[in-house]
């Protein structure tokens, strides 16, 4: 498995989707937690995005997940950018194998 890390951008004109979705989008989030899906997110403290740590197989299977999204199918997500991320100290580093 990789793991990636996801950020995702959010733009003034999308704050009313941000709220309509938020509370789905975070169920969707403790249920990729409790998969080990999702190792970690969470919102910037300047409310301009979030970031996102993924497990995936590739970065072909990582969409697909975020497809499923209520934030970024509901119109939240204004930009996104997906790096493979390789953590070597700490909690994280667990899932490299």
């Amino acid at each position: 498995m990789t793991i990636f890390a996801v950020e995702y951008v959010y733009g003034a004109e999308a704050e009313a989707a941000r709220t309509e979705h938020r509370p789905k989008h975070r169920e969707w989030l403790a249920a990729q937690a409790e998969a080990e899906v999702v190792l970690a997110s969470g919102p910037y403290g300047d409310g301009a995005g979030a970031l996102l740590i993924f497990r995936a197989a590739d970065e072909a299977a990582l969409h697909e997940v975020l497809k499923q999204d209520p934030m970024s199918v509901g119109g939240g997500v204004t930009g996104l950018k997906i790096s493979e991320w390789k953590p070597v100290i700490g909690q994280l580093s667990k899932y490299m194998s």
